[in-house]
């Protein structure tokens, strides 16, 4: 009795502390969920929930496949709690939660798809109990949060409940073995024109057998471990799909099952936004969605243009593209599209941790990670590195190989725009990182006006 007063007490106050926030225009998606877990430390537990849940993890990704998944069970009739506008920690998770829940803390919804943070599984997992598991990747990320991949991996097998069944991207081996005695799906794509046997990133994370230690043979490899591997020495390899995806001309996504195959439009031909496409679809698959269901849900994807966006002035196509900072896989992947599309190219470098501070501090070894060689080229004619990190981007630039007479800097991002040098039918990449994304279309803004007025400072 103690503790459901203890919980009614939680619900009532955060609500609210959640209303007082939005008539004082906040957004409440993250402190009415600490004050709910400091008055209850069940509270996730105890409240209601949607009868179906569905939490997307990894390292990258989760947020588009998180917001494509919601948007599709909405078009498919669902009405679907989220936490697409908030945090994806323990607090966030508890806010969502709030937010969809009556006074009685009785759930609102129909489906809840809630994006949690990877180290955040110990505080969620056990009391949300999803019904489904995604998780689109592992990789190195931050070394201050994450340490290492498989480290991460761990964290997330020990706090998966049994009932749980796991979606995993078969391509990736780090994912494959998250709960091995868990249900689970596989989805991967089918060789592509791209693909080579042998890494060439700085990252490797998985090189050799877990079960003999004998070196890995990769049949194809998409970058880093990513590809499909089998092991020389014993029965070890990536396991078969449940939905493969296929490649075609364009920007055209095949997916298979096997009882149906359906052909999608990809918002974006990046290799990393292909596989977010498929999970997406494969998710659908697995929460029982036939294929017109599936086919009409998914029409019309496409990635939120905080992700991705292009616009055109002066004879210039602008890009905004994210690249999660501090994540060196991440880095190196947005580089490797921007460096595979043609004609010339300027880059804004801005993901940078914006938010430094006596308890949080930007290491920057993850610099060294990254494949900044991949824009040693001859079509990518000026780098501008900005922020509180610039001195430390161009110095890691000139390791790789950068003529300096490429590299500008500018100690205040919104100050890059006047670095650049217009020219008729080349593109500028804006580069940026999670903390900075309202930062970044600022940025954007003053690209367009020294671009449309031909250069000079703004």
């Amino acid at each position: 009795m103690k503790q459901s007063l203890r919980f009614i007490a939680a619900l009532w106050i955060a609500k609210a502390a959640r209303v007082a926030m939005r008539l004082l225009g906040r957004n409440a998606t993250y402190l009415p969920g600490v004050i709910a877990l400091r008055i209850c430390p069940a509270f996730i537990s105890k409240i209601g929930k949607p009868a179906r849940v569905v939490v997307v993890t990894g390292t990258n990704g989760k947020t588009t496949v998180a917001n494509l998944l919601c948007t599709a069970l909405e078009k498919n009739g669902s009405g679907v709690l989220d936490n697409r506008l908030g945090s994806n920690t323990a607090s966030g998770v508890a806010c969502a939660l709030l937010a969809g829940a009556a006074l009685s803390g009785k759930a609102r919804h129909d489906a809840a798809v809630l994006e949690t943070d990877e180290r955040s599984s110990a505080y969620i997992f056990p009391f949300l109990c999803p019904e489904l598991l995604v998780i689109t990747n592992l990789f190195r990320d931050s070394i201050m949060r994450n340490a290492h991949p498989e480290y991460i991996a761990g964290i997330i097998s020990d706090n998966v409940p049994a009932d749980t069944k796991l979606l995993l991207n078969a391509d990736d081996l780090i994912s494959c073995g998250v709960a091995p005695a868990n249900r689970r799906a596989y989805f991967g794509l089918e060789p592509m024109d791209t693909d080579v046997i042998e890494c060439s990133n700085l990252i490797n994370d998985f090189q050799v057998c877990p079960l003999c230690g004998s070196k890995l043979f990769f049949e194809y490899r998409r970058y880093h471990h990513i590809g499909r591997a089998r092991c020389p020495e014993c029965d070890f390899c990536s396991p078969g799909y449940d939905y493969s995806g296929v490649k075609g001309q364009g920007q055209t996504l095949t997916v298979r099952n096997s009882e149906w195959s359906l052909d999608f439009r990809l918002p974006n031909d990046s290799v990393f936004n292909i596989y977010n496409m498929l999970t997406v679809v494969a998710a659908l698959g697995q929460l029982g969605l036939e294929k017109d269901e599936i086919a009409a849900a998914m029409s019309g994807a496409d990635i939120p243009d905080s992700r991705y966006n292009e616009t055109g002035a002066g004879g210039m196509r602008i890009v905004m593209q994210m690249a999660k900072d501090r994540n060196a896989l991440a880095c190196s992947r947005a580089f490797d599209y921007v460096a595979s599309k043609p004609g010339r190219k300027q880059l804004i470098l801005m993901m940078n941790n914006i938010s430094d501070s006596k308890a949080w501090s930007e290491n920057t070894c993850w610099l060294y990670d990254c494949d900044f060689e991949i824009l040693d080229r001859e079509d990518i004619t000026r780098i501008i590195a900005t922020g509180p990190r610039a001195l430390d981007y161009c110095l890691r630039l000139r390791f790789a190989g950068i003529p300096g007479d490429k590299l500008r800097s500018a100690e205040r991002e919104i100050d890059a725009a006047a670095e650049l040098e217009p020219e008729e039918g080349g593109s500028v990449y804006i580069f940026y990182g999670t903390d900075a994304i309202d930062l970044a279309f600022k940025v954007r803004d003053r690209v367009l006006d020294v671009v449309d007025r031909g250069g000079g400072a703004a």
